[in-house]
Protein backbone atom coordinates (compact mmCIF):
# COMPACT_ATOMS: atom_id res chain seq x y z
CA UNK A 1 0.00 0.00 0.00
CA UNK A 2 1.37 3.40 -0.95
CA UNK A 3 1.33 6.33 1.47
CA UNK A 4 -1.38 7.92 -0.67
CA UNK A 5 -3.50 4.76 -0.42
CA UNK A 6 -2.96 4.65 3.34
CA UNK A 7 -4.05 8.26 3.79
CA UNK A 8 -7.05 7.74 1.52
CA UNK A 9 -8.18 4.73 3.55
CA UNK A 10 -7.74 6.58 6.84
CA UNK A 11 -9.62 9.61 5.55
CA UNK A 12 -12.48 7.38 4.43
CA UNK A 13 -12.68 5.80 7.89
CA UNK A 14 -12.70 9.20 9.60
CA UNK A 15 -15.31 10.46 7.15
CA UNK A 16 -17.54 7.51 8.05
CA UNK A 17 -17.20 8.37 11.74
CA UNK A 18 -18.11 12.01 11.08
CA UNK A 19 -21.12 11.09 8.93
CA UNK A 20 -22.34 8.63 11.57
CA UNK A 21 -21.88 11.18 14.36
CA UNK A 22 -23.79 13.80 12.34
CA UNK A 23 -26.64 11.38 11.75
CA UNK A 24 -26.77 10.53 15.46
CA UNK A 25 -26.86 14.24 16.33
CA UNK A 26 -29.35 15.14 13.56
CA UNK A 27 -26.80 17.46 11.96
CA UNK A 28 -25.77 17.99 8.34
CA UNK A 29 -22.30 16.78 7.36
CA UNK A 30 -21.74 20.12 5.64
CA UNK A 31 -21.71 21.82 9.06
CA UNK A 32 -18.39 20.16 9.92
CA UNK A 33 -14.90 21.11 8.72
CA UNK A 34 -12.19 18.48 9.08
CA UNK A 35 -8.78 19.90 9.99
CA UNK A 36 -6.05 17.28 9.61
CA UNK A 37 -3.31 17.94 12.17
CA UNK A 38 -0.03 17.29 10.37
CA UNK A 39 2.52 18.07 13.09
CA UNK A 40 5.70 15.94 12.86
CA UNK A 41 4.70 14.74 9.37
CA UNK A 42 6.39 15.98 6.19
CA UNK A 43 5.13 18.48 3.65
CA UNK A 44 4.79 15.58 1.21
CA UNK A 45 1.96 14.20 3.35
CA UNK A 46 0.20 17.56 3.26
CA UNK A 47 0.50 17.60 -0.52
CA UNK A 48 -1.01 14.11 -0.70
CA UNK A 49 -3.83 15.17 1.61
CA UNK A 50 -4.55 18.15 -0.64
CA UNK A 51 -4.72 15.82 -3.65
CA UNK A 52 -7.22 13.71 -1.70
CA UNK A 53 -9.47 16.72 -1.11
CA UNK A 54 -8.37 17.93 2.34
CA UNK A 55 -8.81 21.70 2.45
CA UNK A 56 -7.61 22.43 5.99
CA UNK A 57 -4.49 21.32 7.85
CA UNK A 58 -3.26 22.18 11.33
CA UNK A 59 0.11 22.68 12.96
CA UNK A 60 0.98 23.38 16.58
CA UNK A 61 4.66 24.30 16.59
CA UNK A 62 6.69 27.08 15.10
CA UNK A 63 9.10 26.93 13.25
CA UNK A 64 8.08 23.45 12.03
CA UNK A 65 4.85 24.92 10.69
CA UNK A 66 6.66 27.75 8.93
CA UNK A 67 9.17 25.45 7.25
CA UNK A 68 6.41 23.14 6.09
CA UNK A 69 4.26 25.94 4.71
CA UNK A 70 7.25 27.39 2.87
CA UNK A 71 7.90 24.00 1.30
CA UNK A 72 4.29 23.85 0.18
CA UNK A 73 4.26 27.25 -1.48
CA UNK A 74 5.67 25.62 -4.61
CA UNK A 75 2.29 23.92 -4.96
CA UNK A 76 0.68 27.26 -5.76
CA UNK A 77 2.80 27.54 -8.89
CA UNK A 78 0.93 24.53 -10.26
CA UNK A 79 -2.57 25.66 -11.26
CA UNK A 80 -3.93 22.16 -10.65
CA UNK A 81 -3.06 22.28 -6.96
CA UNK A 82 -4.42 24.40 -4.12
CA UNK A 83 -2.57 25.07 -0.89
CA UNK A 84 -4.73 24.01 2.09
CA UNK A 85 -5.73 26.55 4.70
CA UNK A 86 -3.28 26.52 7.60
CA UNK A 87 -4.63 26.43 11.15
CA UNK A 88 -2.22 27.10 14.02
CA UNK A 89 -3.62 25.15 16.96
CA UNK A 90 -0.82 25.12 19.55
CA UNK A 91 0.19 27.41 22.36
CA UNK A 92 1.67 30.61 21.02
CA UNK A 93 4.22 32.99 22.51
CA UNK A 94 3.92 36.67 21.66
CA UNK A 95 7.43 36.75 20.20
CA UNK A 96 6.36 34.20 17.56
CA UNK A 97 3.26 36.04 16.33
CA UNK A 98 5.01 38.05 13.60
CA UNK A 99 6.16 34.82 11.98
CA UNK A 100 2.94 32.85 12.56
CA UNK A 101 0.70 35.53 11.05
CA UNK A 102 2.66 35.29 7.80
CA UNK A 103 1.43 31.77 7.07
CA UNK A 104 -1.47 30.89 9.39
CA UNK A 105 -4.97 31.58 8.13
CA UNK A 106 -6.58 30.70 11.47
CA UNK A 107 -5.10 30.81 14.99
CA UNK A 108 -7.08 28.64 17.43
CA UNK A 109 -5.13 29.32 20.61
CA UNK A 110 -5.79 32.95 21.57
CA UNK A 111 -6.03 32.90 25.35
CA UNK A 112 -4.98 36.38 26.56
CA UNK A 113 -5.28 40.02 25.61
CA UNK A 114 -1.52 40.46 25.20
CA UNK A 115 -1.58 37.81 22.48
CA UNK A 116 -4.41 39.59 20.66
CA UNK A 117 -2.33 42.76 20.47
CA UNK A 118 0.71 40.87 19.21
CA UNK A 119 -1.31 39.05 16.56
CA UNK A 120 -2.78 42.34 15.34
CA UNK A 121 0.69 43.83 14.98
CA UNK A 122 1.93 40.76 13.12
CA UNK A 123 -1.05 40.58 10.79
CA UNK A 124 -0.79 44.30 10.03
CA UNK A 125 2.93 43.98 9.25
CA UNK A 126 2.19 41.06 6.92
CA UNK A 127 -0.76 42.89 5.30
CA UNK A 128 -2.96 39.88 6.06
CA UNK A 129 -6.22 39.18 7.82
CA UNK A 130 -6.14 36.29 10.30
CA UNK A 131 -9.13 34.54 11.84
CA UNK A 132 -8.75 33.99 15.59
CA UNK A 133 -10.50 31.70 18.06
CA UNK A 134 -10.56 32.21 21.80
CA UNK A 135 -9.14 29.13 23.50
CA UNK A 136 -11.28 28.34 26.52
CA UNK A 137 -9.88 26.69 29.63
CA UNK A 138 -12.57 24.27 30.74
CA UNK A 139 -13.48 24.01 34.42
CA UNK A 140 -12.03 20.54 35.03
CA UNK A 141 -8.85 21.34 33.16
CA UNK A 142 -5.76 21.73 35.34
CA UNK A 143 -3.12 20.94 32.76
CA UNK A 144 -4.16 22.55 29.48
CA UNK A 145 -4.03 26.12 28.25
CA UNK A 146 -7.01 28.38 27.80
CA UNK A 147 -8.64 31.53 29.08
CA UNK A 148 -10.98 31.31 32.07
CA UNK A 149 -14.61 31.50 30.98
CA UNK A 150 -14.93 34.86 32.74
CA UNK A 151 -12.23 36.34 30.46
CA UNK A 152 -13.47 34.97 27.15
CA UNK A 153 -15.79 37.82 26.23
CA UNK A 154 -13.13 40.49 26.84
CA UNK A 155 -10.69 38.61 24.59
CA UNK A 156 -13.40 38.20 21.96
CA UNK A 157 -14.12 41.92 22.06
CA UNK A 158 -10.43 42.72 21.58
CA UNK A 159 -10.19 40.41 18.56
CA UNK A 160 -13.32 41.90 17.04
CA UNK A 161 -11.96 45.41 17.49
CA UNK A 162 -8.62 44.61 15.81
CA UNK A 163 -8.39 45.79 12.22
CA UNK A 164 -6.52 42.78 10.85
CA UNK A 165 -8.15 40.03 12.93
CA UNK A 166 -11.50 38.30 12.52
CA UNK A 167 -13.28 36.76 15.49
CA UNK A 168 -14.11 33.23 14.42
CA UNK A 169 -15.40 31.70 17.65
CA UNK A 170 -14.02 29.45 20.38
CA UNK A 171 -11.79 26.43 20.83
CA UNK A 172 -11.04 23.96 23.60
CA UNK A 173 -9.40 20.62 24.29
CA UNK A 174 -11.22 18.14 26.50
CA UNK A 175 -9.40 17.83 29.85
CA UNK A 176 -7.44 14.63 30.35
CA UNK A 177 -9.51 12.06 32.20
CA UNK A 178 -12.69 14.13 32.05
CA UNK A 179 -15.93 13.24 30.32
CA UNK A 180 -15.60 14.71 26.83
CA UNK A 181 -19.34 15.16 26.37
CA UNK A 182 -19.57 17.27 29.53
CA UNK A 183 -16.48 19.28 28.60
CA UNK A 184 -17.71 20.06 25.10
CA UNK A 185 -21.13 20.94 26.49
CA UNK A 186 -19.40 23.57 28.61
CA UNK A 187 -17.62 24.88 25.53
CA UNK A 188 -20.93 25.11 23.69
CA UNK A 189 -22.34 27.22 26.51
CA UNK A 190 -19.38 29.60 26.24
CA UNK A 191 -19.88 29.74 22.48
CA UNK A 192 -23.53 30.70 22.90
CA UNK A 193 -22.53 33.51 25.25
CA UNK A 194 -20.01 34.83 22.73
CA UNK A 195 -22.55 34.63 19.91
CA UNK A 196 -25.05 36.70 21.87
CA UNK A 197 -22.59 39.57 21.46
CA UNK A 198 -20.99 38.50 18.16
CA UNK A 199 -23.50 36.47 16.09
CA UNK A 200 -21.00 35.69 13.32
CA UNK A 201 -18.49 34.06 15.71
CA UNK A 202 -19.96 30.63 15.03
CA UNK A 203 -16.87 28.43 14.94
CA UNK A 204 -16.53 25.80 17.67
CA UNK A 205 -13.18 24.01 17.36
CA UNK A 206 -13.36 20.81 19.40
CA UNK A 207 -12.79 17.10 19.06
CA UNK A 208 -9.78 15.00 18.20
CA UNK A 209 -9.26 11.39 17.14
CA UNK A 210 -10.52 9.95 20.42
CA UNK A 211 -13.57 12.14 20.99
CA UNK A 212 -14.82 13.49 17.67
CA UNK A 213 -18.26 11.92 18.15
CA UNK A 214 -18.79 13.73 21.45
CA UNK A 215 -17.65 16.98 19.85
CA UNK A 216 -20.13 16.65 16.98
CA UNK A 217 -22.95 15.98 19.43
CA UNK A 218 -22.01 19.13 21.35
CA UNK A 219 -22.10 21.33 18.26
CA UNK A 220 -18.48 21.41 17.07
CA UNK A 221 -18.02 22.96 13.64
CA UNK A 222 -14.30 22.16 13.27
CA UNK A 223 -12.65 18.86 14.21
CA UNK A 224 -8.87 18.61 14.73
CA UNK A 225 -7.92 15.08 13.69
CA UNK A 226 -4.34 13.84 13.47
CA UNK A 227 -3.62 10.25 14.49
CA UNK A 228 -6.70 8.72 12.87
CA UNK A 229 -5.66 10.11 9.48
CA UNK A 230 -1.85 10.10 9.57
CA UNK A 231 -1.20 7.22 11.93
CA UNK A 232 0.77 7.07 15.15
CA UNK A 233 3.37 9.81 15.29
CA UNK A 234 7.01 8.76 15.30
CA UNK A 235 8.87 9.06 18.56
CA UNK A 236 11.02 12.15 18.58
CA UNK A 237 14.61 11.74 19.66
Amino acid sequence: MTRRDELAANLAAVELRIVSACAEASRDRDEITLIVITKTYPASDVELLAELGVTDVGENRHPEAQLKMEALLAMEANPSKTLPRCHFVGGLQTNKTNAVTRYADVVHSVDRLKLVNALERGAAAASRTVTCLVQVGLSEDAGRSGAPAADVLAIAEAIDAAEHLILGGVMAVAPLGADAQTAFGELRSVSLAVRERFPDASMISAGMSGDLEEAVKAGATHLRIGRSVLGERPLLG
